[in-house]
């Protein structure tokens, strides 16, 4: 699967485009048939706790899977966003196994 990363307004460590990537390839594991994630981080200016947002839209044959989770880091969001995905993805296998 190609992740394509994208950072509104900042510029994302290494650590973190990582850590995106390896909790994304834990998807490929659920469905062989991702073409590609986006993965798109922001900061909100809301002036609250939870400002870190990341949203992930996947690409799949026939559909686009989307999750958007906001929370203090980015890494929680990330994986927020990943389980609400995984959800989806086994939804939407159990939609075409037939």
């Amino acid at each position: 699967m190609k992740v394509i990363t994208e950072a509104v307004q900042f510029k994302a460590d290494s650590k973190l485009i990582d850590y995106i990537e390896e909790k994304l390839a834990k998807l490929d594991k659920l469905s062989d048939r991702i073409i590609s994630a986006k993965v798109k981080l922001r900061l909100e200016n809301s002036g609250q706790v939870k400002d870190k947002v990341v949203e992930v839209s996947l690409n799949v044959p026939g559909d686009h899977l989307f999750a958007k989770s906001i929370s203090k880091t980015f890494e929680t969001a990330t994986d927020d966003a990943v389980k609400a995905l995984g959800r989806q993805l086994k939804k939407f296998k159990a939609r075409y196994a037939h």
